[in-house]
């Protein structure tokens, strides 16, 4: 089983695929990654989109008879890439979907140029409620990007980490590259997930990118994260390597 708990395959909901076809194209390519299971996040509360279970459930059923009748060997399950916002905690019964309707994993997304003063908070009632947040791509996030030590201070908290896998294999720069190297390094960094939107310009990357880390630290580090992965869709707890701090030591 090989899991990837971030994409926007499922077609006419957000900035992923326009149709059905595309959909089906996506798929494809993640096969060909090696991938058997995918929960499918289109985004939600983000200003632009709005993707409430109800809407995110009839696509996935939908998709997943279209890959049935085309005996494509990939199965769709439900998720969201939420938006942060003021009033999620209130949201939490309703509207938004835990990954895989697992009852206990949450992928949440920040602004790009700043971190809300809300998040902390959000985050902690989030785990209050009995569900664990997983704060997708903080490589595109500005502020974690300027001081890792915030994000290592949400880690600590019990937040989880997901990186994207064109980014850690160069094609979003070698600074970004760089950064997630870091994280990996500081063990920050929990999944590692395509977030593809389109089977030629945004596909899966997966396998390159496990074979990245294959190369550049350890067979125990690929098993790692292709773990934790299916621990979110069969929703049980995992015990996190340890977080270590971006601050220095003094003697």
């Amino acid at each position: 089983m090989l899991v990837d708990i971030h994409n926007h395959i499922l077609p006419g909901l957000d900035d992923g695929p326009k149709s059905i076809e595309e959909a089906v194209l996506l798929a494809e390519n993640a096969v060909s990654n090696g991938i058997t299971h995918i929960i499918a996040t289109p985004h939600h509360h983000d200003g632009k989109y709005m993707n409430p279970s109800s809407v995110v459930e009839e696509a996935v059923v939908n998709l997943n008879k279209e890959l049935d009748e085309r005996l494509i060997p990939l199965e769709i399950l439900p998720g969201q890439e939420t938006h942060i916002y003021n009033t999620l905690i209130a949201d939490l019964n309703n509207d938004l979907i835990t990954l895989a309707n697992s009852g206990k994993y949450i992928l949440i997304e920040l602004p790009i140029n700043h971190i809300p003063p809300f998040t902390f908070d959000i985050l902690f009632q989030i785990q209050l409620k009995g569900f664990i947040p997983i704060i997708v791509h903080p490589e595109r996030n500005m502020v974690f990007r300027k001081d890792k030590q915030k994000l290592y201070d949400l880690v600590n908290k019990g937040t989880l980490v997901q990186v994207t896998a064109s980014s850690l294999i160069g094609v979003n720069g070698r600074a970004i590259k760089k950064y997630i190297k870091y994280l990996i390094k500081h063990n920050i960094v929990h999944f590692i997930s395509s977030d593809a939107h389109h089977y030629l310009k945004r596909p899966f990357l997966l396998k390159a990118a496990y074979q990245y880390i294959r190369e550049k630290f350890s067979e125990g580090h690929v098993s790692y994260y292709s773990e934790n992965a299916k621990h979110v869709i069969n929703g049980t707890s995992f015990q996190p390597k340890r977080p270590i701090s971006f601050k220095k030591v003094r003697d």
